[in-house]
């Protein structure tokens, strides 16, 4: 395990908000169904499965984008997939979101944000009747996917994906990745998962069903495993948000460090 950060300074948050997203993806070599190539120029995963995240591109640093995406193109194309290329503060060229765009990406800002996990309340209060687990077994996994896929209106697929990706990396006690969904009346209504990587606590997949939303329900999913986070000696907590989330974030304590962008190539070929 990574040594824990201790400078909270700007700029190293801004190093670590993109460090945990890198170190998280590269949890795909444990998952049969991926390729994971983690050269000095890029980090990139691939898989068969047509839904972007799955095949990414991340920490580009080269001189010629338009032979890095034509190829990471012709790649997709072979294994019939669209793609997510992320860009960031440490992407080079800076110019490599006018190539993207030039060449079909379309764009989506996310906002990286982290928070000092030593600013926590001492004592977390749950919404009425919630109860948040930590996830340990398939049953439980199959659970939180559902949850995920429901929460972003993301087809059953994905959810089969990363029920998957989590079972090969399996649900050991003291894993950097951990998962958590949280039941209101004994149904399954949110869900969070949490990756111990570049020195932080990362949180991903923070997900609510539609009709218990705006009741803190995502909150608390959210700040479970901050607190866990916390009791494990960690500082830094950090996240990926969409402008959509920003506001809910920054009253769990969390400021802005850096914006980075989404770019999606659908494929046009991808069957549909």
């Amino acid at each position: 395990m990574d040594e824990i950060l201790t400078d909270l300074s700007a700029p190293s948050l801004v190093t670590v908000i993109e460090a945990n997203l890198f170190e998280f993806f590269k949890l795909f070599e444990q998952w049969p169904r991926a390729e994971v190539h983690d050269n000095p120029d890029m980090l990139w995963t691939i898989t068969d499965i047509p839904f972007p995240m799955f095949n990414s591109v991340f920490r580009a640093h080269f001189l010629d984008p338009d032979a890095a995406i034509e190829t990471a193109i012709a790649r997709c194309k072979c294994k019939n997939v669209p793609m997510m290329w992320w860009t960031g503060p440490s992407t080079q060229p800076a110019e490599l979101s006018i190539a993207l765009e030039a060449f079909g990406f379309t764009g989506e800002e996310v906002i990286g944000m982290a928070t000092d996990l030593r600013s926590l309340p001492r004592e977390m209060s749950l919404p009425p009747g919630l109860v948040i687990e930590r996830v340990g077994d398939i049953e439980t996994m199959k659970k939180w996917c559902r949850v995920l896929c429901v929460g972003f209106e993301m087809p059953d697929f994905v959810g089969e994906a990363f029920l998957d990706l989590f079972r090969s990396i399996g649900f050991a006690s003291q894993s950097t990745v951990r998962h958590y969904v949280g039941w209101l009346n004994d149904e399954p209504v949110s869900s969070s998962s949490m990756f111990l990587g570049a020195g932080v606590a990362g949180i991903y997949c923070v997900a609510t069903v539609p009709e218990v939303r705006k009741r803190g329900v995502g909150s608390a999913t959210t700040l479970m495993p901050l607190h866990e986070a916390r009791t494990l000696g960690y500082q830094a907590g950090i996240l990926h948000s969409s402008h959509m989330g920003i506001n809910v974030y920054h009253g769990l304590g969390f400021r802005e460090y850096c914006r980075m962008i989404q770019y999606v190539w659908l494929n046009q070929q991808v069957s549909k």
